[in-house]
């Protein structure tokens, strides 16, 4: 992770992800951490940047569809992840279901 870490903070899990902003799927990695989720980008996508959410703001996750050109759906593999102030965020990943638990199981502790 680029990021740097925060004091106690420990790294959960990562892996490749899409981040789906508007109509693009921006490419990059996704780190769960004690504290936080973050998205960095490839440096190559059009909207490039870090994406941070706070575990303490999530409120929930759930399963979504990649779409093509934002509502076309293509395939169950994607996860959204809604913050208590309603805010949507959504990755395409592999293993959806165990991103979701982590995720899940990262903001009860």
């Amino acid at each position: 992770m680029k990021t740097e870490f925060r004091a106690g903070e420990q790294l959960i899990k990562n892996g490749p992800a899409n981040f789906l902003k508007n109509i693009e799927a921006v490419g990059g990695k996704l780190y769960l951490t004690n504290q936080r989720l973050v998205f960095e980008s490839h440096s190559f996508n059009v909207q490039s940047g870090v994406t941070v959410i706070e575990l303490s703001d999530i409120h929930s996750t759930k399963g979504c569809w990649s779409k093509f050109l934002g509502f076309i759906p293509l395939l169950p593999n994607g996860l959204s992840v809604y913050t208590k102030t309603g805010v949507a965020y959504s990755f395409v990943l592999f293993g959806r279901g165990a991103w979701a638990a982590a995720i899940d199981s990262a903001t009860r502790n």
